[in-house]
């Protein structure tokens, strides 16, 4: 059974979006406030948050930033959807650059909530993005893939993703040497409905960069092609 936190101050929507996520056979905690909801998804494991930003206490970006920024947290791994005001523009950048793996405006469609929801989860449990052969392994240097668990490793040590990190990787490493654009990446990677977030691209590379670089600053993995876009160096490669 999955195991979904919802932080939400408004009861009305809080009761109302776990009522359609026990639906999907799903457990569903509620935290009202922000500090409750930080608390909880560190000591906790959940499948999924979805977080309000705007929240007494401690707003979503914060919690946000907090649950990305330590690789030892329960919850580093775990899918966010964000739900923001319709003119919070600046607001859904900042969270999608933190980390966040989708967002949804206010007021919005429970059906939407629930397809999202639903996409989320098949991004965890299906093959990535790019591949049609499940299981399938790739080796590059010191970094090894396992689609089917959807598992990175460095010099055998495990390495924590989030959904989208590990996404944006497999997408990589299933076209080495191959260029992409932040376009096309927003497009492979994310999907319809985040047009003009190419800044997103850049914050979460430069998370992958630092958990699977031994310097970040000098990478060896994904290149940068400048004036163009990244690429995945195809030097490392095995067959």
């Amino acid at each position: 059974m999955k195991h979904f936190l919802v932080v939400e101050d408004n009861t009305d929507i809080a009761n109302l979006v776990a009522m359609h996520l026990r639906d999907l056979d799903a457990r569903v905690d509620i935290a009202s406030n922000g500090k409750q909801g930080l608390k909880l998804a560190q000591d906790q494991r959940y499948d999924l948050i979805i977080l309000d930003l705007m929240l007494p206490g401690l707003d979503g970006l914060e919690i946000c930033k907090r649950l990305r920024g330590h690789s030892d947290s329960r919850s580093d791994m775990t899918p966010i959807l964000m739900l923001t005001a319709k003119s919070a523009e600046l607001d859904r950048i900042v969270g999608l650059e933190m980390g966040a793996d989708d967002y949804l405006t206010k007021p919005f469609s429970i059906l939407e909530l629930v397809a999202r929801v639903k996409a989320i989860l098949r991004r965890m449990q299906a093959p990535g993005v790019g591949s049609q052969i499940s299981g399938e392994h790739i080796r590059a240097g010191n970094l090894q893939l396992n689609q089917n668990r959807r598992q990175a490793t460095i010099t055998g040590k495990s390495v924590e993703l989030t959904a989208r990190e590990f996404d944006l990787l497999w997408h990589f490493a299933r076209h080495p040497g191959q260029v992409f654009s932040r376009t096309q990446l927003l497009d492979g990677v994310w999907g319809y409905g985040h047009d003009g977030y190419e800044h997103t691209v850049n914050s979460h590379i430069n998370r992958l960069r630092a958990k699977i670089e031994q310097q970040p600053s000098k990478p060896q993995y994904i290149l940068t092609v400048w004036g163009v876009g990244y690429k995945f160096n195809d030097a490392l490669l095995e067959e």
